[in-house]
C-alpha cells in the first residue's frame, strides 16, 4: 500500500511575475532545468527567489537511476552554444550564485567534463563575480576528467552519493558507491575546491547505514552535506519505504554535528541545490 505524503512536504503551487519571468528567461535561451526535469517540490520557491538549477547536456540520461524522473534513452548530440546561453540566463536572472548540473552521459568520451567546464569559462566571461556550483555525474572515476573540473576552478564541487552502500545497486544500478567516494577523495586531494555530497532517506536504510555513510564523506573530504526525503516520482519508481519525522530529521542534524560536519542542510524537502548559495 502507498504510503500518503505528509502535510509537510507539500508545497503549494506559487504564479507569480518572477515565476513567469524566470520560465520566459529559460525559454528565451532554450535551457533545461533540474527542477523541471526531476520534479523538485521546491520549484516554485526558488522560481519566486528568481533562481533555477541548470541542467545541461540535454534532459536524457544515459544511465538509468530508479529513484529519479530523467529519462533514460539515446541522448542528442550535445548542443555546443549552450554554455553560452547559460551564461546569459545568469545574467538575465541576476544570480550571484549558479548552480550547474547534468544528465549522465556515459556516451561521450569524457563524460561531459569539457561542456562544464566551458559553462564556467562561459559564466566568468559574462559576469565574473557570480560564483558557481556544479553538480556532477561520476565521470566513471577518470582522473583526466576530473582534472578538466579542478582546471575550470568552480567555486564548490557537488557529486552525491544518494544512498547508502547497501541500497547503492538498488537504486543506482549503474553506479559504484566506492567510485562515488573517490570522485570525492580525487577532488580534495587535488585542489581547493570546497566538496559537497548528499543523500536521500526513505529508500529503506536504517540509522547504523546512513552514519557508516556520513563517516564515509566524511573521511572523503566532504565539507558541506544535504539530506532530504526521497519522494517517489511515479509509481514506476522505487516505492518510499519510509517518511521520516520531523523529529527524525532533527536526529540527523544531530548525527551529521557529531561526525564533524559544520555545514549541512538536513531537512525533508533538501534537495541538493536547495538554497545552496546559503550553504557557502
Amino acid at each position: 500500500m502507498q504510503k500518503r505524503l505528509p502535510d509537510y512536504l507539500k508545497r503549494p503551487i506559487i504564479n507569480t511575475e518572477t515565476t513567469k519571468n524566470v520560465r520566459h528567461i529559460l525559454k528565451q535561451h532554450c535551457l533545461n532545468t533540474v527542477c523541471e526535469n526531476a520534479r523538485c517540490p521546491n520549484k516554485n520557491e526558488c522560481y519566486t527567489n528568481n533562481t533555477a538549477t541548470f541542467l545541461i547536456m540535454g534532459n536524457i540520461c544515459t544511465r538509468n537511476c530508479r529513484y529519479c524522473n530523467i529519462s533514460c534513452q539515446k541522448p542528442l548530440p550535445l548542443d555546443m552554444e549552450e554554455p553560452l546561453h547559460i551564461a546569459q540566463a545568469v545574467k538575465d536572472l541576476g544570480l550571484k550564485y549558479a548552480v550547474i548540473t547534468s544528465v549522465t552521459r556515459d556516451d561521450l568520451e569524457d563524460g561531459g567534463a569539457e561542456h562544464f567546464a566551458n559553462c564556467i569559462y562561459e559564466i566568468r566571461k559574462i559576469i565574473p563575480q557570480t560564483k558557481i556550483e556544479i553538480l556532477t555525474p561520476d565521470f566513471k572515476g577518470n582522473a583526466n576528467n576530473l582534472n578538466i573540473i579542478i582546471n575550470a576552478k568552480p567555486d564548490v564541487f557537488n557529486h552525491n552519493i544518494e544512498t547508502v552502500r547497501d541500497l547503492f545497486k538498488t537504486a543506482r544500478p549503474q553506479g559504484n558507491y566506492e567510485r562515488s567516494l573517490n570522485v570525492l577523495k580525487y577532488i580534495k586531494a587535488n585542489s581547493e575546491i570546497p566538496i559537497k555530497s548528499g543523500l536521500m532517506v526513505g529508500l529503506g536504510e536504517n540509522q547504523k547505514q546512513i552514519e557508516e555513510t556520513l563517516n564515509d564523506l566524511k573521511n572523503a573530504g566532504c565539507d558541506i552535506l544535504t539530506i532530504g526525503q526521497y519522494i517517489q516520482p511515479s509509481k514506476e519508481h522505487l516505492e518510499v519505504s519510509k517518511y521520516y519525522t520531523l523529529e527524525e530529521f532533527e536526529q540527523l542534524q544531530n548525527l551529521a554535528h557529531k561526525i564533524g560536519f559544520k555545514n549541512y542542510q538536513i531537512n525533508p524537502l533538501v534537495r541538493s541545490s536547495y538554497k545552496a548559495a546559503n550553504m557557502v
